[in-house]
């Protein structure tokens, strides 16, 4: 008999009233051996797709509890910030962002200032063929390949310099962000007209909650962060969606259908087996179906395929999943 592996995920944005929905995955290696034999392949489940609603008569922090113990879930991913942005534990007498002499920080604005100047000698060199090519890339286009450059290939687009010159927040930003807009600024931008900041769509309201659930999480639990839009962007960079696919999503008339779509694209390329009553779930409700992105990237941690992250990102206390599919 084979043990499966499974992992759950949460998508924990929104307030206090909102539903959250669990998703349980499971890995069964080589499980169409026993159907037919010689045949190896691995399948997998979507086992459980939970709701958890304000008006339960269990508290709903309770119910998060006992849904990780009653399928044993021993990893977990979600969207939400599993570490502390620097300012929170300084006891410092703050100089300042600029003066800050704290390690990541001093890191981080290294980069930052290391990514501008390096685009200024550009300018500086040859200022003519800098605005050629600023030109070229400011033109629409439609059919545009969003992976034809990463964000920090110079020359850099005009909203990322503005994003660098902003400079870097240690109350509001963690040094994963950076990463996250050296190579994702702009995708996320175009695709989505948003930006990814640690904090930026996390209420303090939230992060208490978080915080006391932790508390109350089995020792064992492992816990992962992950994000939709970077998720998103992955299956379209691996070609498993296409464009439209992601852009129907956010098309407020077609949503349901573009999540059926998507569904099933995905069901069938990444070998995932849904049954029925909760491919309903998904279709209609977006919270939902922010939980299955989130088991996606799940997958890909059993798989152990997601990207390695550098050092100066402090990835073993993130815990950041970059799926590659």
């Amino acid at each position: 008999m084979i043990k499966p592996r499974n992992i759950g995920s949460l998508s924990m944005k929104g307030g206090r009233k909102d539903n959250f929905y669990f998703c349980l995955i499971e890995h069964y290696a080589n499980a169409e051996e026993d159907i037919n034999p010689g045949k190896h392949e691995d399948r997998w489940f979507l086992k459980s797709l939970l709701p958890v609603k304000e008006e339960e008569e269990e508290n709903t922090d309770d119910v998060i509890r006992s849904w990780i113990e009653k399928f044993n879930v021993e990893q977990l991913v979600v969207d939400f910030p599993l570490t502390n942005p620097k300012c929170q534990s300084c006891e410092l007498d703050c100089p300042g962002v600029k003066s800050c002499p704290q390690t990541e920080v001093v890191t981080v604005n290294k980069k930052m200032e290391e990514l501008l100047a390096k685009d200024q000698e550009l300018l500086t060199t040859n200022p003519k063929k800098y605005e050629q090519d600023r030109n070229r890339a400011d033109e629409i286009v439609y059919n545009k390949n969003i992976f034809e450059k990463e964000t920090h290939h110079h020359l850099l687009s005009r909203s990322f310099k503005r994003r660098l010159k902003k400079g870097y927040i240690p109350y509001w930003n963690r040094p994963i962000d950076l990463w996250m807009w050296k190579y994702y600024y702009d995708p996320i931008l175009e695709m989505f007209n948003t930006s990814f900041d640690s904090f930026g769509h996390t209420s303090l309201m939230m992060l208490s909650r978080f915080a006391y659930l932790k508390r109350h999480f089995p020792k064992s639990l492992e816990l992962f962060e992950a994000n939709e839009h970077v998720i998103l962007i992955e299956l379209l960079r691996s070609k498993l969606i296409l464009k439209k696919d992601v852009l129907s999503l956010q098309d407020i008339d077609l949503g349901i259908e573009s999540r059926f779509d998507f569904i099933k694209k995905v069901e069938k390329e990444l070998n995932i087996f849904i049954y029925n009553h909760d491919l309903e779930i998904l279709v209609k409700n977006p919270r939902a179906f922010d939980s299955f992105l989130l088991a996606l990237a799940g997958q890909n941690v059993l798989q152990k395929k997601n990207r390695t992250l550098p050092d100066w990102t402090k990835p073993t206390e993130t815990r950041f999943v970059v799926p590659h599919f």
